[in-house]
């Protein structure tokens, strides 16, 4: 949500031509894709990776107690 709202409000300064925005412009442009790759990082791939850990343990758990 707060990443959302920080995106939404740097999208102006990102595409504005106005004299003198060149280092704003570019800081906007990192910002927003800073914040667009940590929020995927956190809401698709940690998740994942979790549970693919998780499976692979679990598997050698079960093979361990079948023995």
């Amino acid at each position: 949500m707060t990443a959302f709202a920080t995106i939404s409000a740097l999208i102006p300064l990102a595409f504005t031509e106005s004299s003198g925005s060149l280092i704003s412009k570019g800081l906007a442009v990192v910002v927003i894709g800073g914040l667009v790759t940590s929020t995927l990082l956190t809401l698709v791939i940690v998740p994942v990776a979790y549970e693919w850990f998780f499976a692979r343990q679990h598997k050698r758990e079960m093979l361990r107690f079948q023995k």
